[in-house]
């Protein structure tokens, strides 16, 4: 039988997945369902459906490590088990951090305004740069995250049941894979960090120069500034909490409440692949207007639907 703490869980984690399903599944209908009418895709909308595709992966792997940690404890006793989730977790994560940093990336190259050379070459060659981004990401991403899974079930071989006690060497050595695996994201992190700087530079010189032509301080590029500072600011914030959180989750074979570190830290985690989705939308234009119709035709048909009967 499931205490009153683990139901709560897994209707939790079930209500952030579903969630975070609708919204990033929305993302990736509308800009396919695009790409299909246009027959091209722009590189916004690429960047924006891989993003979603890389967060459906990474919540599926969130709600089944949570399903398994509540109903299925003993199933971690599997290595191949243990590496499969390890595996999986270890490249959507990768994969959502990379999507996400050339997001913010190519909002600072299109919206920001710099006359530095340098800044100048790259936002010329705008799709270039994001591409070669991309496909370096996912690279590294794919080969690094194998080894690392790889080498980290290798050295942890047998240690997959949590109802075993694990000595010192095997716990340091664990804790340092798991500093390596989070390290790994800092270098995307502090180009979106960059990015986001870079934006609000931007916006201030751009709000001093109509300050000084006495024009109206909400024009449309102070909007789209803010639009974009919006979707970095919220990626920043909720990917920090998030790796608080994973962090809290992998560490809590360290801490005395095991499982209910394991519940804290999941619940806390799958906030930012849910919850950003719906910034993204908001922030959207064509995004935003296609939940509206879709909230209104919604609306409709339940009317018709009550009229009806």
């Amino acid at each position: 039988m499931l205490d009153a703490v683990e139901t709560i869980f897994l209707i939790m984690i079930g209500g952030e997945f579903i969630m975070g399903i609708l919204g990033n599944g929305f993302i990736g209908l509308v800009n396919f369902i695009d790409w299909i009418k246009k027959r091209k895709i722009y590189l916004v909308d690429l960047i924006l459906t891989s993003l979603a595709i890389s967060r459906i992966g990474l919540l599926f792997v969130i709600l089944l490590n949570g399903f398994i940690t509540i109903l299925y404890p003993e199933a971690f006793d599997c290595e191949n088990i243990l590496k499969l989730i390890d595996s999986v977790w270890t490249i959507t994560n990768q994969l959502s951090v990379c999507f996400a940093t050339c997001l913010s990336i190519f909002y600072c190259l299109k919206i920001a305004n710099f006359s530095h050379p340098l800044f100048l070459w790259l936002k010329w060659r705008i799709n270039t740069v994001i591409l070669i981004i991309l496909l370096a990401s996912l690279l590294k991403t794919v080969l690094i995250s194998l080894l690392i899974t790889e080498k980290f079930n290798e050295d942890f071989k047998g240690w997959g049941s949590r109802k075993n006690k694990r000595n010192y060497t095997g716990n340091s050595v664990y804790f340092n894979t798991l500093i390596f695996l989070n390290l790994e994201t800092l270098l995307p992190f502090t180009l979106s960090v960059i990015s986001f700087c870079l934006l609000i530079l931007s916006l201030w010189k751009h709000t001093r120069k109509i300050k000084l032509n006495a024009t109206d301080a909400r024009d449309p590029r102070t909007e789209i500034h803010l639009r974009a500072m919006k979707a970095v600011i919220s990626f920043l914030i909720l990917f920090v909490i998030y790796c608080l959180a994973f962090l809290i989750t992998t560490s809590s074979y360290f801490l005395p409440q095991k499982e209910l570190a394991v519940i804290f830290g999941e619940i806390i985690a799958a906030i930012y692949p849910s919850g950003h989705s719906f910034i993204l939308i908001l922030g959207n234009i064509k995004l935003k207007q296609a939940s509206l119709n879709s909230l209104k035709k919604m609306k409709h048909c339940l009317k018709g639907g009550i009229f009806h009967k």
